[in-house]
Order: C-alpha cells, then structure tokens, then sequence
C-alpha cells in the first residue's frame, strides 16, 4: 500500500469499506464466522480498536489515530498476502453471542449448532428435560460452552481426542467462567464408559479426502484432525451413530453436523429417519435423530462402520 493511499483513510467506515474492497480483490475465502468480506473487514478492525462487535452506525465517522491505522493496514496486509483467517489474526472468534480465544490448536469456531443453542434446542428437544448433555468433538468448546452459559442447569461434557484443542477449550471455559463444563479426553465415546445424556450435540470432522486436498490456504491454518473423515466425509459419523445409543437416556437426543455429508449418509441409510433441521438461511447438513431410532437401525449402521476400519 502506498503511502498516499493510507493518508486518505480517516475514520472507521474508511477502514472497514477499504479493507472490504482489499479482500475482495484479492479473492480471499470466507467461511470462518463470515462468509463475506465486509463482516470480516468489520470484526478485524473493531476488534483492534478495541470497540464491541455491535457498535452503532453513528461511530463509522470516528476518526482514527495514525497508530491504530498502521495496526488495522498490517492486518489487512497479513490477511491478503498470508491468508490466515481473521479469527486467527485476531485471536478472537464470536459464537452463539460469546466472544472465544481462537488459535490454530482448533478449528475457528463457526457452526449453525448456534442458532440451536441460543433457540434452547426447540422444537427438537419437544420440551423433555435435559440434566446431562454432550459435545463430542468440542474442539475450541464453543458448542459446550455455549450450552453450559445459556443453560446453566445442566452439566456438560465437552469431549475431544487432541490434548491441543482441549487446553484451548480450557482457556475458554475459564474465559466464560462456564462452571458446569467438564472437559474430558477421548476418542470419540471410548473414554466416556458409565455415562449417559439427555442430548449429545456433536460437529465431528465430515470433511472428504477429496474437499480436504482442495481446500483454500485459509483451511491450511486449521488442524486436518478437525476436518479430514474419508472419502464420503463419513467415517466418524458413522461410528458415532453406532455408539450414541449406549450414551444417550431412553428418550434422549442426537443432534449431527455433516455438512455437504448429508447426500452420501441419506444415500447409505436411506430408511433411518433423520430429521434434517432449518435454519433461518435454509438447511445446512445438521440433523436430529431419537435415541430409538439409532437402535432400531443399529446393526445396518454398524455393519457401515465396521467397515470403515
């Protein structure tokens, strides 16, 4: 950037609408929290000024000191020629309302599974009670955390396989003071022997072989671990699907994230009654299934997963 270019950029509104048009020119990718330019261009320069995500309109004409500028133009600078994700540059993702500390020990928290929190899990959950849940595959904790906040009567698992991912999500559930999450190593349900819950939420890698090598850079910045699951993005899902009934209460719920998944899993069990969940942008590969559901189609699901090893 030349130096005149810079000296014509005083306010907010300035830096937000340049770094917009610098992202898109330079093709970036979007997909971790946001899915446009502007909103990214946005989240890093409110956050390096240190001022609220949902700060009013009227103080986009607030100027800028020229430090705080050169902060902002190095950001930018590093998210067009490096391609990291902004959440990384700035240590800080937003997630069903919270604000968590994001780094490369997990994936940048982004699931619809939000909304579902914030929304109590209705109608999904049909108003039966929940004292125990789970979050299998919790990576940065957002899910689990998120869940202990908005529902501070319950007790929460928050459970992954990376000793990584799970010392973020303790730096987070420490952040958020979020008392009623208890972290837990394991790989998938093999650690959680004797326990049982109302609702198991889990966004397990469901990412192809295939998608995963053809990833944009921004991908690359992430751990593989939390992405890459075979050639049809399934071969977590399934165990999962397999053993969510020996964790789940005689009426308890399982609520799934696949993705672009979804095609390949209707396809491989095509009588299983998955209830595929809207969202105020449409379905996005998110699913409930009753615990008796899961058993009464078990010995298919298990064959499929036996088969993955």
């Amino acid at each position: 950037m030349t130096a005149d270019v810079a000296a014509e950029l005083h306010t907010i509104i300035d830096l937000i609408r340049y770094g917009a048009s610098r992202f898109n020119a330079a093709g970036l990718t979007f997909g971790h929290s946001y899915d446009n330019a502007l909103d990214e261009a946005s989240h890093l320069v409110l956050h390096t000024l240190h001022l609220p995500p949902d700060l009013g309109p009227a103080y986009g004409q607030a100027r800028v000191t020229a430090p705080e500028k050169a902060q902002v133009l190095a950001l930018f600078e590093r998210r067009v020629n490096e391609r990291i994700p902004v959440a990384y540059l700035t240590g800080e993702a937003w997630f069903a309302g919270l604000s968590f500390k994001s780094d490369a020990r997990a994936l940048v928290p982004r699931s619809p599974i939000a909304e579902l929190i914030e929304a109590g899990f209705e109608p999904w959950l049909g108003g039966r009670e929940v004292n125990r849940a789970l979050d299998l595959c919790t990576g940065s904790g957002c899910i689990a955390i998120a869940m202990g906040h908005y529902h501070p009567d319950w007790q929460v698992d928050g459970v992954d396989i990376s000793d990584d991912a799970l010392a973020l999500a303790a730096e987070n559930k420490a952040r958020l003071h979020a008392d009623n999450v208890q972290l837990v190593k394991s790989d998938l349900f093999v650690g959680l022997t004797g326990r049982h819950y109302d609702l198991i939420v889990t966004n397990p890698p469901y990412v192809t072989n295939d998608e995963t090598d053809a990833l944009p850079k921004e991908y690359s910045f992430e751990p593989e671990l939390g992405l890459r699951a075979g050639d049809d993005g399934l071969d977590l899902v399934l165990k999962i699907l397999r053993d969510a009934p020996l964790h789940l209460s005689q009426d308890g719920l399982l609520i799934c994230e696949v993705g672009e998944s979804e095609h390949a899993l209707v396809e491989l069990l095509p009588d299983v009654d998955f209830a595929w969940i809207e969202f105020k942008v449409g379905q996005m590969g998110i699913f409930a299934v009753e615990c008796a559901e899961l058993i009464r189609h078990n010995a298919r699901i298990a064959a499929l997963a036996a088969a993955r090893r």
